[in-house]
C-alpha cells in the first residue's frame, strides 16, 4: 500500500522485487522522476535530491511523480557542501539518475567520470531528450519535439489532418523513463556480476524511435504506408477506429482479427464484410443509435473487441479497474497503482 511521507509518498509493508536496490535521484521533471517512481514503486531505496534554489514544478502533495522515495534531501548543488553531500549519497548507491543537459552535470563536479572514480559499480542514468552528444545535444525541447525528429508524431492523426501529439506519453515516459527504468535494472545486474558500473545515455529520440519499432517492421514488408490515417492502426480501418453514441460518448473498437470481427459482425447485425468500404458509415450509424451503456452492455463482455473510451473521471470507478486496483486513492489524489505486478510462488 502507498502512503504518504513527508512531501512524497512511500510504499509500506512491501519489499518489492527491488528491495536492497539504492538510487540517487536528482530531482527534475517528468521522464526521470518517472524512472525514479517506478524503481521505488517496487522496492529500491530511492534518495530524492532537490536543489534549494527552485521550488517543486507541483505541489509535493499532488505529486504522483514523487510518491514511492525512501527521503528526499535539499541541497545547493552549486556549493562545495552540496556537491560533497551528492558523492557522499553515490558512494553508497547502486545507482544515480540526472536529467539535466549535457555537461551540467560535469560542471557541477557531479559527472560520471568522478562519481565511478568514487563507486566504481555506479549506474550513472542520463535522462535527456536529444541524448548526450549530435547537433542538437545542446538544444533545448520538449516531448513533441523529440517524437516529431523520431519520425513517431507524423504517424499519428487522421487522413489529411494534421499530426495529433499523443500528450507526452511516447517521448517523455515510454521512450524516457520507462526506457531509463529498464536501463538502470540492466546496468545494475550488469555491475552486480562484473563489478563495472555502466554510463546510461538515455535520449527521448531514440525512445520514441523505439517504441515505432512495429511501424517500421510494417513498413520494410509493404504492409505500411509513410502516410496518417490510411493503416492498419491509425485508423485506417473502419474495424480499428473510435465512434460516436447517441450521448455524444465514444467507443474504442478494435476487432482486427477475422474471428473477433465475426463476433462484432454477429452482435450488430452488420452487412458489411470486414474490408467492405461500407462498414465505416453502417458502424457510424449503428453506434449513433444507442447511448454507450447500451453498447458496453452488449458488446463488453463478448470477443467483439468493443471498450468505452474513459475520461479520467471514469476510469477510477470502471468495475474491472476496480477489481484490479488499477487506481489508488492516497488522501485525496488519485493515480495509477504500480505495475506491473509481481507473485511468488511457493
Amino acid at each position: 500500500m502507498l502512503a504518504r511521507h513527508g512531501n512524497g509518498f512511500y510504499q509500506a509493508g512491501m519489499a518489492g522485487v527491488l528491495s536492497g536496490i539504492r538510487i540517487v535521484e536528482l530531482a527534475g521533471i517528468g521522464p526521470a522522476p518517472f524512472a525514479g517512481m517506478m524503481l521505488a514503486d517496487h522496492g529500491a531505496t530511492v534518495i530524492r535530491v532537490e536543489r534549494e534554489d527552485r521550488p517543486p514544478v507541483i505541489p509535493a502533495e499532488y505529486d504522483v511523480l514523487g510518491r514511492s522515495r525512501a527521503s528526499t534531501v535539499r541541497l545547493d548543488l552549486k556549493s562545495e557542501k552540496g556537491v560533497a553531500r551528492v558523492r557522499e549519497l553515490a558512494r553508497d548507491a547502486d545507482g544515480l539518475i540526472e536529467g539535466f543537459r549535457p555537461g551540467v552535470m560535469e560542471r557541477l563536479g557531479l559527472g560520471p567520470d568522478r562519481l565511478l572514480e568514487d563507486n566504481p559499480r555506479l549506474v550513472y542514468g542520463r535522462m535527456t531528450g536529444w541524448g548526450q552528444d549530435g547537433p542538437l545535444a545542446q538544444s533545448a525541447g520538449h516531448d513533441i519535439n523529440y517524437i516529431a525528429l523520431a519520425g513517431a508524431l507524423h504517424t499519428y492523426g487522421r487522413a489529411g489532418g494534421p499530426p495529433v501529439p499523443p500528450v507526452n506519453a511516447v517521448g517523455d515516459f515510454g521512450g524516457g523513463g520507462m526506457l531509463l527504468a529498464f536501463g538502470m535494472c540492466a546496468g545494475i545486474l550488469s555491475a552486480r556480476t562484473t563489478g563495472k558500473g555502466q554510463v546510461i545515455d538515455c535520449a527521448m529520440v531514440d525512445g520514441a524511435a523505439l517504441l515505432s519499432a512495429l511501424t517500421w517492421s510494417l513498413k520494410a514488408a509493404g504492409m505500411w504506408k509513410d502516410e496518417r490515417g490510411v493503416n492498419l492502426l491509425d485508423t485506417g480501418r473502419a474495424y480499428y477506429d473510435v465512434y460516436q453514441c447517441a450521448d455524444g460518448e465514444w467507443l474504442a473498437v478494435g476487432a482486427l482479427e477475422p474471428e473477433f470481427f465475426a463476433v462484432l459482425k454477429e452482435k450488430l447485425g452488420l452487412r458489411s464484410g470486414q474490408n467492405d468500404p461500407g462498414l465505416r458509415d453502417e458502424l457510424t450509424g449503428l453506434f449513433r443509435g444507442e447511448d454507450r451503456r447500451f453498447w458496453v452492455e452488449k458488446l463488453q463482455s463478448c470477443d467483439a473487441c468493443v471498450a468505452p473510451i474513459l475520461s479520467l473521471a471514469e476510469a477510477p470507478l470502471d468495475p474491472h479497474n476496480l477489481h484490479r486496483g488499477t487506481f489508488l486513492n492516497i488522501r485525496g489524489v488519485t493515480q495509477p497503482a504500480p505495475a506491473p505486478r509481481f507473485t511468488t510462488k511457493d
